[in-house]
Parts: structure tokens; C-alpha cells; sequence
């Protein structure tokens, strides 16, 4: 089972930090952690496992022999396109390139049951409805999952699941469908985070099943956004761009006509730049950037909103505009624009994103070799968001970039590295 670290004190600063503190802030112990999925050895075995040479595996991925190198040692990270090329070189699903699902994760009875549920779209095992709970329940999944409370969310969804899919079928109301929708959604962050992409698939495709009962723009979005998640995740970044194009043009000017409909279109945009960025598309990043910036001026307030499992405001915006900034190596850009943010307000933003935030500046900072600031900044993602911080690839690969590079040139270090689990030089 996932270690629930969301009540535990915030570790401090990044520097002169022990290996203890530094273990207890992801929620492990100096002693017994569990290593970070060392992205590199898992690269480095199933390449080999293939007869593959360092050389080939590169022309076959078409990165650099340089690169891949210092991926396999640990002193370069593997950004998302990398690795999904290097995946797609080796004939295996990105999840396997990063060691999902890690050995932390959830209890299998747990992942198990939520497969049960799933599958049983249309004979769910249930027999205690209780209509009138059921959309305080949804919200408070929804709550969890913006918390990133993964270890909480999972407990409840089978469980949950079941009895909105018995709902939908038995109401017929469009409520009711949103309602599964919305359920479906937080399942597919479930799978989606910890790892298990066939989980994530079915999910998706039930989520479009019942967002196709309902019939409403932002239930079709919704899905739309689930959807596009799996080709992201599986690095299929442009099948993902033709999934939200075909979603974004069926949707007409008078569908943005309240908050809930806005927040949908405008997160399918930042879906799509993110995408882009992947892709290396900066044509197409600056074209639904400017859509998604366009549709955030028209938000009420000066904030964010969370609607069915999606935020979008004009932080978020910000938010997407750093990420891409590191996907097309502009390391700079998105340490100046992190700077900007640091003391900066971002109202309505939940504990989600602004663990998407700390990663990502982290990754920003190690880009522009600054490895304590890139520390630092993940020890923020722990303090907003715990277990994302914790099974993050991104958080997990800069920690363990972090722990070959200080191994390195700081020996008084190399405590860090055994705390982690990686070998010695």
C-alpha cells in the first residue's frame, strides 16, 4: 500500500539536508527506503535484454549516443519525449521505461477491485445505491483527487464507481451520466499516476461510453481530456493533438456560455500544448496558448476553477507556459518565470497543480544546472502535494539525477545515494 505521507512535517530547506531528512521528505526511511525507479538501469536491462548496443539503441530512437549514455549512468534526466522515444525503440509501453508501477505502489486487492468496477460498466455488483449520498461522494473524490490523496481516492473507488454506473442506469438523467463521468475521471488519475497504462485505456473508454449517454459538451470534453492523457502518457503525441483538435471542433460559441463549459475547453488547449511541447511543435504550443489565454481572460474572478476534475484559469495557463518552456530546452525561461511566480498568488489552484508547478521548476533549475535550487523546489512539490511528489517520474527522475550528480562531486554525499538505492561509483 502506498505510504500516506500527506501528514507528515514539511522536511526544510534543500541544503545541508541529512540522508534521513532527505528520505522522510518522499516518505521513506535513511534505512529501509525504496528506491527511486532508476530510469536508467531499467533502460540499460532492456536493452541489453534485446542485444541491443548502447549505439543501436540511440539510431534506432534517434537521440544521441551521448545522451543516452548519461541517461544509462544517471547524469542526464529522461524527459517525457525521450523516453517515450526510447520505448518506442524498444517495443515496450513508457511505463515500463520508467519502472511503473513502482513497488510502493497500492495493495493489487485494491488495483484489482477498481478493475472490477470498471469492467462491470453495464452489471455493476451493486446493491446499495444510496442515491442521495452519491454526489456528495462524487465531490468528495473530486476533493481527493485535487489533493492529490491517492492512497484515500483509491480506497473509495470501486466501491464508488459501482454505484454510479448503477445510478446512470437506473435514473437516465444527464445528472446522473455526469455524475459517472466524473467518477470515470477520477479513476483515470488513479491509473493514470500510479502507473498502470492498460488501466488508464479502459478507463478513458468508458469515460467517452458515458460522456456519449449524457451528450453535453463538457462531459465530451471531459473524456476528450482522458483520452489525450493515454496517447501523451504512451508518447503518442500527435494521435493526442488529433484527439483534442476533433474535440475542440465540435464545439460551437455558444457552448461557452457558463464557468463549467469554459474550464473544459480551456484545459483541452492546455492539454494540447502540452502535447505540442512533447512533440517539439512550437507552432502549435503558441496556437493553443493563445487560445487558452484568450479563454482565461473571460473566467470570473481573478482565479482558477476546479469543475468535474479539471482546472483552468489564468494560473494554470502560466502553469502550462513554464512546462513547455522546459520540454523545448528553454531551461531559463521557466526558472525566470518560476521567479515570477514565487511570491505571486495563484488563487484556485489546487494541491495537483502546484505539485505540477515545484516539479517542473525543478526540472527547470537542473536543466540550468542549479541542483540545489532544483532540491529545493521538490521539497516544495512534497510540502503541496506529498504522494504525487513521490511517484511522480519527473520528481522521481530528478531525484535520482540529483543523487548521481552530488554522488559524484560531493563524496560526503554518498550516503544519499545509498539511501536511494543506486549504485556506487
Amino acid at each position: 500500500m502506498c505510504t500516506d505521507v500527506a501528514q507528515r512535517p514539511f522536511a526544510g530547506g534543500a541544503r545541508g539536508l541529512t540522508v534521513r531528512e532527505v528520505g522522510k521528505t518522499f516518505g521513506m526511511h535513511a534505512v529501509d527506503a525504496v528506491a527511486p525507479s532508476a530510469v536508467g538501469e531499467n533502460i540499460a536491462l532492456l536493452r541489453k535484454t534485446r542485444d541491443l548496443s548502447q549505439r543501436a539503441l540511440a539510431t534506432r530512437a534517434r537521440i544521441s549516443l551521448s545522451l543516452l549514455s548519461k541517461i544509462e549512468i544517471g547524469d542526464r534526466a529522461c524527459r517525457p519525449a525521450v523516453a517515450a522515444a526510447i520505448a518506442n525503440a524498444l517495443g515496450v509501453h513508457v511505463s515500463e521505461v520508467y519502472g511503473q508501477p513502482y513497488a510502493e505502489a497500492p495493495d493489487s486487492e485494491l488495483i484489482t477491485a477498481l478493475r472490477s468496477a470498471v469492467r462491470r460498466h453495464r452489471h455493476p455488483s451493486v446493491s446499495d445505491v444510496r442515491e442521495r449520498q452519491l454526489p456528495a461522494d462524487i465531490a468528495h473524490a473530486s476533493r481527493l483527487r485535487s489533493e492529490t490523496r491517492y492512497s484515500d481516492l483509491l480506497r473509495i473507488l470501486p466501491d464508488l464507481l459501482s454505484r454510479a454506473v448503477a445510478h446512470a442506469h437506473d435514473s437516465g438523467e444527464p445528472e446522473a451520466w455526469q455524475m459517472l463521468v466524473d467518477a470515470y475521471a477520477c479513476a483515470w488519475t488513479i491509473a493514470h499516476r500510479l502507473g498502470y497504462p492498460d488501466l488508464a485505456d479502459l478507463i478513458a473508454a468508458r469515460q467517452e461510453w458515458a460522456a456519449s449517454r449524457h451528450s453535453t459538451p463538457v462531459a465530451l470534453l471531459g473524456a476528450a481530456w482522458s483520452e489525450s492523457g493515454c496517447f501523451q502518457s504512451a508518447g503518442d503525441y500527435l494521435e493526442g493533438l488529433a484527439v483534442t483538435d476533433r474535440a475542440l471542433a465540435g464545439v460551437a460559441a455558444r457552448d461557452l456560455d457558463d464557468v463549467d463549459a469554459l474550464v473544459a475547453v480551456g484545459s483541452l488547449h492546455l492539454r494540447a500544448v502540452a502535447l505540442a511541447g512533447r512533440a517539439r511543435d512550437a507552432g502549435t504550443v503558441d496556437h493553443h496558448l493563445s487560445h487558452a489565454r484568450r479563454l482565461a481572460e473571460r473566467m470570473p474572478g481573478k482565479g482558477d476553477h476546479y469543475r468535474h476534475n479539471l482546472t483552468f484559469g489564468p494560473g494554470n495557463v502560466l502553469l502550462h507556459e513554464l512546462a513547455v518552456h522546459v520540454e523545448l530546452d528553454r531551461p531559463r525561461k521557466a526558472v525566470a518565470m518560476a521567479a515570477g511566480l514565487a511570491d505571486a498568488r495563484l488563487p484556485g489552484l489546487q494541491p495537483t497543480r502546484l505539485g505540477h508547478l515545484h516539479i517542473d521548476t525543478a526540472r527547470a533549475h537542473l536543466a540550468d544546472g542549479n541542483r540545489d535550487a532544483s532540491l529545493e523546489s521538490l521539497l516544495r512539490a512534497r510540502e503541496v502535494a506529498p504522494q504525487m511528489a513521490r511517484i511522480h517520474p519527473m520528481s522521481r527522475e530528478v531525484l535520482r539525477v540529483l543523487v548521481s550528480l552530488h554522488r559524484r562531486s560531493r563524496p560526503e554525499l554518498a550516503g544519499l545515494a545509498k539511501w536511494a538505492g543506486l549504485p556506487r561509483a
